[in-house]
């Protein structure tokens, strides 16, 4: 991060708090932010939305724009559909990590289900083991609960019978 005379820039801190600090401001070559108090190479929704804008609305090749803009061809088709369909919120990088159970697809909490409608003593606590012997993914049991608790309340007709809650609660 650059710095001022009397500390961090406040704009380059408040960018990566809000996730829209570009990493690499320097592949920017765009005349427009190089020259201009007003373009911020730093920020990278102002880059994309100034991308697609020029192919948009000023008739710029997406090779050319992209390129100027620091970013790939495929990129740019990305920030226009993203821009499309969700505005300039749709420009802001996601947040980084897993997008909720990865590990428990949807076909893993319908083999659980069935494992759990074809032995009735079968408690959900009991399922990462067998989980994990039938697609080797390990999972704790608790996430095993919840996601099926919430697989029971998206599909009310695969309920099956309620379960009684045994003694330690699940």
């Amino acid at each position: 991060m650059a710095s001022r005379p009397g500390g961090p820039d406040p704009k380059e801190a408040a960018l990566a708090g809000a996730r829209c600090l570009n990493p690499h401001p320097e592949q920017v070559t765009d005349a427009e932010f190089l020259g201009s108090d007003f373009f911020d190479a730093r920020d990278a929704v102002q880059v994309k939305y100034e991308m697609v804008r020029k192919v948009r609305a000023g008739g710029a090749p997406v090779t050319e724009a992209a390129a100027a803009s620091g970013y790939s061809r495929p990129a740019y088709y990305a920030a226009a559909a993203a821009l499309e369909s969700s505005g300039l919120e749709g420009l802001v990088p996601a947040q980084p990590g897993p997008r909720g159970g990865h590990k428990l697809t949807e076909d893993v909490l319908a083999w659980a289900g069935q494992q759990l409608a074809a032995g009735p003593a079968l408690r959900p606590a009991q399922l990462p083991d067998r989980i994990e012997d039938a697609f080797g993914v390990r999972v704790h049991p608790r996430p095993v609960e919840r996601a099926l608790a919430r697989r029971r309340e998206r599909h009310p007709k695969s309920r099956g019978p309620a379960r009684p809650r045994d003694a330690e609660g699940g």
